[in-house]
């Protein structure tokens, strides 16, 4: 990936210091179910996180003091545990989101529908806020520190309480219109298929996600038969196939806890779709791989969000930005 994505000099696998003083980020992910806050150095170490359930039963704003308040706990945290200077926020949040989050509509998280994200979360922190789609979030972490270190084209996924994904073309996280640009949730994968709540029918989402397989299975996902591990798989596996012939990638990273969760059966499932319907002479050999960062990436992702904004900021402002920061 470029530069003006994340710091190119990063390691992966590299032996980690004990950090001790100096700038850190606070990483926000807001999936359907959880909401997850960390602090992460520049150098893409997540040093401290919590989280917190999502209530549906809560209103919009009652849902964002939630948020704040396990927000303002990281911050002390910082300051006091870790004696580190937070100095942004970056978001990375389950869509749709307008550009930058600065709403926010999660199609699981129905309290929140335009929610002004970003503003309130500035006004909240009195600091600079960057935000994200999380798989496109997600893209970011593992292209700077995972599995897809040194591509220059890939796709990233998150198959959780939802599906969300990432596209890397030429080195550049694609955004899109209106920075909705990775939705492959909502790729058709079983025509005449289950209702989305996109208000579509048979997407990859209303299949394969965490929530429809409690509604197929009437049971949890952390609790699933072979057959639906094999079942998510293939599906998964077509989705990606298609974004691959579409836009000649070679490489798939897979996340979320749907995905982690059902481990070896859902990924050779996967693979094997994706070998059936990859067939193009650029795409066939397409591999799909469970991501590098494990459960440590949404947040991590997240804080990149935010490292690649505070080096825009620099540049834009005409400061040197040094290539190991």
């Amino acid at each position: 990936m470029s530069a003006d994505e994340v710091d190119p000099q990063a390691v992966d696998g590299a032996a980690k210091p004990r950090v001790v003083g100096g700038d850190v980020v606070v990483a926000v992910d807001i999936g359907g179910t959880k909401m997850a806050v960390g602090l992460m150095t520049m150098q893409g170490e997540l040093i401290d996180r919590a989280q917190v359930p999502v209530d549906h039963g809560l209103k919009s704003e009652e849902l964002f003091v939630v948020l704040a308040e396990a927000v303002d706990q990281q911050i002390t945290r910082a300051r006091q545990h870790h004696r580190m200077s937070p100095i942004a926020v970056g978001v990375g949040c389950a869509g749709p989101i307008s550009i930058g989050a600065e709403t926010v509509s999660p199609l699981n998280i129905f309290a929140w529908r335009e929610f002004p994200l970003r503003q309130r979360l500035a006004a909240t922190t009195s600091l600079p806020v960057y935000g994200e789609l999380d798989a496109k979030a997600l893209a970011l972490a593992e292209g700077w520190l995972g599995a897809a270190v040194g591509k220059q084209n890939f796709l990233a996924m998150v198959v959780s309480t939802g599906i969300g994904g990432g596209v890397v073309l030429n080195g550049q996280l694609l955004d899109g219109a209106t920075g909705n640009a990775g939705h492959v949730g909502h790729i058709i994968v079983e025509p005449n298929g289950r209702r989305c709540e996109c208000g579509s029918q048979g997407c990859l989402e209303a299949e394969a996600s965490g929530l429809a397989i409690a509604a197929i299975t009437g049971r949890s996902p952390t609790e699933p038969t072979y057959e639906i591990m094999q079942r998510t798989g293939r599906l998964v596996g077509i989705g990606a196939a298609s974004v691959c012939n579409l836009l000649d990638l070679d490489l798939v990273v897979v996340g979320g806890s749907v995905a982690l969760g059902f481990a070896a059966t859902f990924f050779n499932s996967a693979q094997a779709a994706l070998d059936e319907h990859a067939k193009l002479s650029f795409a066939r050999g397409a591999r799909i791989t469970p991501v590098r960062l494990a459960d440590q990436g949404p947040l991590i992702g997240a804080g990149a969000v935010a490292v690649r904004g505070i080096h825009r900021g620099r540049r834009s402002a005409g400061v040197r930005v040094p290539m190991t920061q």
